[in-house]
């Protein structure tokens, strides 16, 4: 189906899921799992080193086959194969989408058409690789000769959550040498106690933005600018080795004064929350190696292939979709909870807030109308098992609707037997007690769990680059294809215009405000003018 005039709101289907969602309440999902030998079998997927078990869930068989009934009646289909192919599916920007093509192989691009995007993808990864390799094996010199030890990460939003998240997940494979730090903050005392740390002489700069225009990356790049200057005596420090800059605009990194030999180029079709797959990575590179970050892509591939040829109802990315759309416009989720229990994917959570919520927090179809329905969830989490002891009372206890995703490893060689099976436990336990609760009339009311909270739980043998990438473009698809089934483009972010416009107005002074934030401005300015009398 086309996504013209499309509307999930006016299929039989939808009407169907609605008169089952009034019966949601009196079903437990314990029951369902006991009355059916055969659920946790059919309630279970497995792809790209990834395994998910989705019986946990407040869905009957009839609640399933109607949701894969209105994923069939939807622009799904039609939609995925302009996504591989390159078809200008951001059509507010009308631009093509192709973070698939970036980790695709070169057979796969050339029977899509994508011969073009194959040649310049092809030409970037040289790149990656050459200045990779170079920096790791310390032949890349600062401006006094010695080899660098430090890289700091200046970017925000796509540029610096997917790298960041990246080189946390896969510090089994870092370099035991080389330092990567990441500031995306505009808060002068991120970059400012980075810089602290560290060495200007082995210190290199990455300004990874894909305008070049972003307020909070220049302004911290001019800072570190500065620093080398005042520290080492440059003139000029964008244009010494201690300047790298990663972009879709070439002339711009140019303007601002980094060399030619430094511009790292990927281009507009890569959407900035889909950039870690690109030149974007090249920080990854340089912690786990070229190799490695070549695995991740591959992982990423994996999942692209399962995605784009597995039936819906064996497709992992498609079931996921489909519960959550169930729980947001059916039973009222207004969010949902991602909690690995990994400490090294910490910043997992972050990472999937902005895949989510800036593509999917949306209130326009693609025919320019109002939305008829819920879109985008909430996405929050923490790692387990400290958010044991902070938000799981809520969990347990509270009053909410809050589908989760626990995200497990089989086995961790960074931790130990001991600690590892404790931790697994818990992730397993917890996800057990929120389904089952506890009721004892014995007990005050206090003392009882209601139970009936639906989980997700993805297994993973171990944290690889191949099972991080997969997982990444798990949740990649998903988004997708909640995206489709509400027909509204995941791919453009207009609402984050509006705050960078008004505030870059503030900053000139040549803007009109009203009664509360002129009092709260003068506050600031007269604060901000005492300290620098």
């Amino acid at each position: 189906m086309n996504s013209q005039n499309y509307d999930i709101t006016a299929s039989s289907v939808w009407d169907a899921l609605q008169r089952l969602a009034e019966a949601a309440p009196g079903i437990r999902i314990s029951d369902l799992i006991q009355q059916d030998q055969d659920r946790v079998d059919n309630y279970s997927l497995e792809s790209a080193g990834l395994f998910l078990d989705y019986s946990k869930n407040l869905v009957t068989d009839q609640v399933m086959e109607l949701l894969l009934e209105l994923v069939a009646e939807s622009p799904l289909e039609d939609q995925r194969e302009k996504l591989f192919t390159g078809e200008k599916i951001n059509i507010t920007e009308q631009r093509p989408v192709l973070h698939t093509a970036l980790r695709a192989s070169s057979a796969r691009l050339q029977q899509d058409g994508l011969d073009r995007s194959s040649e310049l993808i092809a030409g970037q990864k040289l790149r990656i690789k050459a200045l990779s390799d170079q920096i790791r094996s310390r032949a890349w010199l600062g401006s006094t000769g010695k080899p660098v030890t430090d890289i700091v990460n200046l970017g925000i939003g796509g540029s610096d959550l997917g790298p960041k998240l990246a080189c946390e997940a896969l510090k089994e494979f870092s370099h035991e040498r080389i330092n990567c730090h990441f500031v995306s903050n505009v808060d002068g005392e991120s970059i400012h106690s980075t810089l602290k740390m560290l060495e200007p002489e082995t210190t290199l700069v990455m300004v990874s933005s894909k305008t070049f225009t972003t307020q909070e990356t220049l302004l911290n790049a001019q800072t570190a600018a500065r620093w080398f200057e005042q520290r080492l005596g440059l003139v000029n420090a964008y244009a010494s080795p201690h300047f790298i800059g990663v972009t879709a605009s070439r002339q711009n990194a140019i303007k601002l004064g980094i060399k030619e030999g430094n511009i790292l180029e990927f281009w507009d079709w890569v959407g900035g929350r889909y950039s870690l797959w690109s030149t974007i990575g090249l920080s990854v590179a340089i912690c786990i190696g070229y190799d490695n970050f070549e695995r991740m892509l591959a992982g990423a591939q994996q999942m692209d292939i399962h995605f784009r040829e597995s039936p819906a109802r064996e497709n992992m990315p498609v079931i996921l979709a489909l519960l959550g759309v169930w729980y947001s416009n059916f039973l009222a989720a207004e969010s949902h909870a991602v909690i690995p229990y990994c400490e090294r994917m910490l910043s997992l959570p972050s990472y999937l807030q902005q895949l989510d919520m800036e593509s999917n927090g949306k209130g326009v179809t693609l025919d320019n109308k109002p939305v008829n329905c819920s879109t985008g969830p909430i996405i929050w989490g923490q790692t387990g098992t400290s958010g044991q002891h902070s938000f799981f009372q809520l969990l347990h206890q509270g009053t909410h609707l809050i589908p989760i995703d626990f995200i497990g490893l089989l086995g961790d060689d960074l931790s130990s037997p001991e600690h590892h099976r404790v931790l697994m436990v818990n992730m397993l336990a917890q996800s057990a007690a929120l389904m089952s609760g506890k009721q004892d009339s014995a007990l005050p009311l206090y003392r009882n769990y209601p139970g009936n909270k639906p989980s997700n739980v993805l297994l993973m043998e171990k944290l690889t680059p191949e099972t991080f990438g997969a997982l990444i473009a798990l949740y990649e698809h998903k988004v997708f294809v909640q995206g489709c089934l509400w027909n509204i483009n995941s791919f453009d972010q207009w609402g984050v215009e509006l705050g960078k416009a008004l505030a870059n107005s503030l900053l000139e002074g040549d803007t009109e405000l009203d009664r509360s934030t002129s009092g709260l401005m003068e506050k600031l300015d007269a604060c901000l003018g005492s300290v620098g009398n």
